[in-house]
């Protein structure tokens, strides 16, 4: 089962607590009516145990929170249009029974009383603020703020909010946006590689490969799996850390760094 299909098991929402948890919960509860009947107690037995895996439990958190800020984001620019909706449907490669269940839970949070750092802070807390992770998420929502053609000032602000409640600098967040356009924009608009690494072009060569290796353990797919990273996001990691590789190469060869 996908993590997307996780999302509304009957433990979920106990496992997570918090704004996220309700969340879920109130998932689950509508669902309900749709059951029938309850799970037996040898089945939320199960579905508890798996849980207990501290990385599951994460990628849960992980999955719960995009669709909860993305719920969000709609809303920061006065209007929730039917392109974003479906950009995230397709950011995703959302099928079948996921498609209905995000689509449900999008719903449920776009109404929720919770504000969006509530939800931001909640998950930064789950997967000890990390940033790398954290900006797995910031650029799934980067992509949905521009599946309409244009990247509204209110849009750019909830993101910038989003990040400080992560724990982002200012200069983080501006690195973030920077990784982002490296991947998405056309090659006339890509920004500096310097941007792309956190960086300015007086950085010392010392301070360029010390960033440069911190920045690929930090990023590697390998690492943010086991931190709890949903499997279903691996291809964006790769493409993070592909954006990050042709920084530090086109940096090497303006310096001839060996």
């Amino acid at each position: 089962m996908s993590i997307w299909g996780k999302l509304a098991g009957a433990s979920a929402g106990f496992v997570l607590g918090g704004p996220l948890g309700a969340l879920l919960g109130a998932l689950a509860g509508h669902l309900y009516d749709r059951w029938q009947e309850h799970p037996s107690r040898t089945e939320l037995e199960q579905e508890r145990a798996v849980w207990t895996d501290a990385a599951e439990a994460r990628r849960l958190a992980f999955v719960t929170a995009l669709v909860a800020l993305a719920a969000k984001l709609a809303k920061s620019d006065g209007v929730v249009t039917r392109v974003e909706i479906d950009a995230f449907k397709r950011a995703f490669d959302l099928q079948g029974e996921d498609r209905k269940r995000v689509a449900e839970l999008y719903n449920e949070a776009k109404n929720s009383p919770h504000g969006f750092e509530e939800y931001a802070t909640q998950l930064a807390e789950i997967v000890g603020y990390d940033h790398a992770l954290l900006e797995e998420l910031l650029d799934g929502l980067f992509a949905i703020a521009a599946a309409d053609g244009r990247f509204h000032p209110a849009e750019e602000e909830f993101l910038a909010r989003v990040a400080r409640s992560f724990g982002f600098t200012s200069d983080e967040f501006e690195a973030v946006k920077a990784r982002w356009r490296a991947l998405r924009a056309p090659a006339a608009e890509r920004p500096d590689p310097y941007a792309v690494l956190g960086l300015t072009r007086q950085a010392s060569d010392a301070e360029i490969r010390e960033t440069y290796r911190r920045l690929v353990r930090e990023y590697h797919p390998d690492r943010l799996i086991a931190l709890g990273l949903p499997e279903e996001f691996v291809k964006l990691a790769n493409e993070k850390l592909a954006a990050i590789n042709a920084a530090y190469e086109q940096i090497a060869r303006e310096r001839n760094l060996r």
